[in-house]
C-alpha cells in the first residue's frame, strides 16, 4: 500500500494547478490531505472518484479556513471524523480512515507563527493530541498519522537552524514534544529509509526564491506504529511536485 501526504494550501487552488493529473500519474492507494480550505460541497470531487478514490472531509467551521481529507482506493470500514475535542474538531483537523487492522489517520497540527495567541493554542493542540494518540495506540497499534506537523525536529530538517531557533515550528519545546510524541511508539518513517540525509525538505516560503534555492523545512511526516516496523518498505518526500508550498511525502506498506 502506498500511502501519500499533502498539505495542498487549498485544494480548488490545487486542482487548477494540475493536481488531478498528478494524482492519475502518482497513483496513491490512499492521500491524505490537509488545508483544503474548502466545504465539502465546494470540492469538484467527481474528477477524484473518476480515478477510483472514495473520498472523506472534515472541514473547519470557519469558511475558507484548514480542514482534512482522505482519498482511498480500498473503502475503508470505518470513518472517525475528528477526535472529539471541541476546540480541536472545530478547526477541522484529525480525520481517520480504518481498514481492518490498520489505521490511517491525516492531520493537520496548527501553526503558531501568527502570533502568541496561536502559539499557546499550538502546544495546547500538542499536548492533548499527544494524549489522544497514545489512547489510540492501544487500541489502533498498526497506526499510520500522516499530515503535517508544523514543525522541524531537528537541525538537518531545516535549512538554517541557528537563525530559525526563536522562529514557530522550530522552536526548543515544539523540538523537544516531537522527540516525546516518537517515544509513544511511532517511528517517522522518513528517516527510517534516510536516516542523516540533508536538504530533503516538504515545506518552502514564498518569500525569497525560497523553493528554487532550496531553503525549505521539513515539517510533514509520515510517523507509523512500532507495530508496523517490519511492514514498513519505503519512505519519500516529492518536490517535484508543484501544487502548493509544501509537496508530498509518502510511505509504502507491504
Amino acid at each position: 500500500m502506498k500511502i501519500f501526504s499533502y498539505n495542498l494550501n487549498g485544494i480548488r487552488a490545487a486542482m487548477r494547478k494540475g493536481l488531478v493529473d498528478w494524482l492519475k500519474e502518482a497513483n496513491p492507494d490512499v492521500l491524505l490531505i490537509q488545508e483544503t480550505k474548502a466545504q465539502p460541497e465546494q470540492i469538484e470531487q467527481e474528477e477524484f472518484e473518476a480515478l477510483g478514490y472514495h473520498c472523506y472531509w472534515h472541514s473547519a467551521e470557519k469558511k475558507g479556513y484548514s480542514g482534512v481529507g482522505i482519498l482511498s482506493k480500498l473503502k475503508p470500514d470505518h470513518i472517525e471524523v475528528g477526535c472529539g475535542i471541541d476546540y480541536i474538531d472545530q478547526e477541522g483537523r484529525i480525520l481517520r480512515a480504518d481498514f481492518g487492522d490498520l489505521s490511517i489517520m491525516s492531520v493537520y497540527v496548527p501553526s503558531g507563527s501568527s502570533g502568541d495567541a496561536r502559539q499557546d493554542l499550538k502546544m495546547k493542540f500538542l499536548g492533548d493530541f499527544q494524549q489522544y494518540i497514545r489512547d489510540l495506540l492501544k487500541e489502533k497499534p498498526q497506526l499510520i498519522i500522516g499530515g503535517d506537523f508544523n514543525i522541524c525536529h531537528t537541525e538537518i530538517d531545516i535549512h538554517n537552524p541557528k537563525s530559525n531557533k526563536d522562529t514557530s515550528g522550530f522552536l526548543p519545546e515544539e523540538r523537544a514534544w516531537l522527540s516525546e510524541f516518537l517515544e509513544e511508539g511511532l517511528i517517522d518513517s522518513f528517516r527510517q529509509f534516510h536516516e542523516g540525509e540533508l536538504d530533503r525538505y516538504s515545506w518552502w516560503s514564498y518569500r525569497a526564491n525560497a523553493r528554487a534555492n532550496n531553503k525549505g523545512w521539513r515539517i510533514d511526516y509520515q510517523m507509523a506504529g512500532e507495530a508496523l516496523k517490519e511492514r514498513l518498505s519505503g519512505a519519500e518526500i516529492w518536490p517535484d511536485a508543484m501544487h502548493s508550498d509544501h509537496c508530498p511525502v509518502s510511505v509504502d506498506i507491504d
